[in-house]
């Protein structure tokens, strides 16, 4: 539409809408450049392999892993590593009732968000086929709400790591 000289657009405008256009084009060029070498890196690298085995990690997720958090070894137990990334429920318990809130968003937000996406792309495969498995995935998805679910298994996949 820029180009074609039948639409009345001012000349301001076209040479702003080719900038924009040339941006776009330079960056999608620089983040497949950047996606492709995050790709080779999990093929020679055994911890990036390591951890796309686990359902729901690709290759952003294990980078940003590999990147912002600690290592995993200073950690007592995965039950450690997931309350430090906030995908544990807050507690607000008093006199021995136990009063448990929505999780408690305290650790590192960026691994926390990919591993929510990572456990959404798994619900809505599942969802997708139609057919709920008889596991523990499908027992929480029958009784809870989808995002409730995917933070469930966001903590599962934390612990897996």
């Amino acid at each position: 539409m820029i180009d074609d000289g039948a639409i009345d657009l001012p000349v301001a405008v076209r040479d702003i809408a080719r900038l924009y256009l040339d941006q776009i084009a330079l960056l999608t060029n620089k983040i497949e450049e950047l996606h492709s070498k995050l790709v080779h890196s999990t093929k020679v690298d055994d911890a990036l392999r390591r951890l796309c085995t686990v359902p729901g990690v690709g290759p952003v997720t294990a980078g940003t892993i590999m990147a912002f958090a600690p290592d995993l070894r200073t950690f007592a137990s995965g039950r450690n590593f997931a309350a430090w990334l906030g995908l544990v429920p807050r507690q607000r318990s008093t006199g021995g009732k136990t009063r448990l809130g929505s999780v408690s968003k305290m650790g590192q937000a960026d691994i926390r968000k990919l591993l929510i996406v990572g456990a959404m792309s798994r619900i809505r495969w599942i969802v997708r086929k139609g057919v709920l498995p008889d596991n523990w995935l499908g027992h929480v998805l029958g009784r809870k709400p989808r995002m409730v679910a995917a933070v469930a298994l966001a903590n599962k996949m934390a612990r897996m790591i």
